[in-house]
């Protein structure tokens, strides 16, 4: 049962002792959405949709992102030497589902070109971050990926957000601003 407080009413106040309680809890931040890509034996693109991706550190340039354990991409990521993020623009919902579904090829359709290390590069994203793997770290369920950019670019397309388990766009008059 909600209870009032100073600031409004909780759902719930407690310990993370229910994991699906928790991740609702955790849902209530806004991320950006990233298909994250390296290259695999034989030069094979590998992708999936990433939505824990963060700036690390300025000097020198660092972002992280991370991948659940069990994750079938999990040892070419490990032994990847770049990668790429691919922060995905309000247009491309279709290419965050692909990403994210098993399926045979998820490039399939997809306009990409080579980056650093001939990592995918996906077009039409609202910024791209191409990254030498530093090193990477357990955490819990997860790995946790530290990559230095060494490329980037941007642009002043307006990004997909996921939010309370949905994909989200921002308003019309928030995002010209």
């Amino acid at each position: 049962m909600p209870h009032e407080t100073s600031a409004g009413p909780w759902v719930r106040d407690s310990a993370p002792d229910d994991s699906r309680d928790l991740r609702r809890a955790l849902g209530t931040f806004a991320t950006g959405v990233t298909v994250v890509t390296t290259v695999g034996e034989g030069g094979q693109p590998i992708g999936l949709t990433v939505n824990s991706f963060s700036s690390v550190s300025m000097e020198p340039p660092l972002v992280l992102w991370s991948l659940v354990l069990k994750s079938p991409q999990l040892p070419v990521f490990r032994s990847a030497p770049h990668f790429a993020v691919n922060i995905l623009s309000d247009v491309q919902e279709a290419l965050c589902r692909q990403f994210a579904a098993p399926v045979p090829d998820r490039f399939a359709g997809v306009a990409w070109r080579p980056g650093i290390g001939g990592v995918p590069v996906i077009e039409g994203a609202v910024a791209q971050f191409e990254c030498v793997t530093e090193t990477s770290h357990p955490g819990g369920d997860h790995e946790i990926f530290i990559g230095r950019i060494a490329r980037y670019r941007w642009s002043e397309r307006t990004p997909l957000l996921f939010c309370n388990g949905a994909l989200r766009t921002l308003p019309a008059a928030v995002a010209a601003a």
